[in-house]
């Protein structure tokens, strides 16, 4: 089965060019880096608005404003079925990049993993599968096309021990099962107790949340959490939300592929006056 994603522009910021790179970037982060860990197939494709998404696409929709804190992120439609909301920004691809590899993990939020919990005295417990929160923080970003992407961590991270030769993030950052590096963190479900908990690198350390009872869900496992967290990078693309997409990378990408478009259109400007010289 073929997942299908589009990512559509709903702000005023993010011209058509700028989209259509990110989207081609994910969609080559999706194909080379991410299906080979976790086995889905799936098409990323960019739309100016929302109203050129077909039917059956799952929208990534882009918005100069969500209007709540902490409230980007997979969500379920009244049908059920999921979109994700980013807030546009410098960074706005490294956002892009994080909803659509955990869209594609657990398409509707509620997937949960058995593990060793990281807080003592627990025991086992159930992780919900947030690909990319545990290495979110841009620090362990990484680029495609120039283009800066997220980080995610692979099924091995919920092994019981360290393996040597194990693959536990796609950059290496993390280097043993269920680690949490600075800027991120880890949320599980005691099943002992019922409470959800979270294990949070927001400071100089990692502290322990209890998230307490969820009861009756309002929406999927992933947007409950996503509504009680509040991410050092949410803050700073809350802050940096006016400024356009750059970065070293894509500036060095864009000299590259301007001087080729320059070099193209030259090599057809030459065989259209072939073709007219031999009428």
């Amino acid at each position: 089965m073929i997942s299908n994603l589009g990512l559509v522009s709903d702000s005023a910021t993010i011209s058509t060019s700028e989209l259509t790179r990110v989207a081609a970037a994910l969609q080559k982060q999706v194909t080379r880096d991410f299906t080979p860990f976790w086995q889905v197939n799936a098409t990323v494709s960019a739309f100016a608005k929302l109203e050129d998404l077909p039917v059956g696409y799952w929208p990534i929709i882009v918005q100069d404003d969500i209007h709540q804190e902490g409230a980007a992120g997979i969500h379920l439609d009244d049908h059920g079925q999921p979109y994700a909301l980013v807030t546009s920004g410098s960074d706005w691809s490294l956002t892009a990049s994080h909803e659509t590899l955990e869209m594609l993990a657990d398409p509707f939020g509620n997937r949960l993993i058995a593990g060793q919990s990281p807080k003592k005295a627990q025991g086992r417990v159930e992780f919900l599968t947030e690909v990319c929160d545990p290495s979110e923080a841009t620090d362990f970003a990484y680029t495609v096309n120039g283009v800066l992407v997220s980080d995610f961590y692979t099924p091995h991270y919920f092994d019981p021990t360290k393996t040597t030769g194990a693959r536990y993030s796609f950059s290496g950052a993390i280097s043993a099962p269920r680690q949490i590096l600075r800027g991120g963190y880890l949320s599980w479900h005691v099943p002992t107790t019922d409470h959800w908990w979270q294990a949070q690198f927001f400071g100089p350390k990692i502290t322990y949340h209890n998230l307490g009872v969820f009861g009756r869900l309002d929406g999927s496992l992933r947007s409950m959490i996503d509504r009680r967290t509040m991410t050092p990078r949410m803050k700073a693309a809350l802050q940096k939300k006016s400024q356009p997409l750059k970065s070293e990378a894509m500036t060095e990408c864009h000299s590259a592929t301007a001087a080729r478009a320059v070099a193209l259109r030259q090599q057809i400007e030459r065989m259209k006056k072939a073709c007219v010289s031999h009428e």
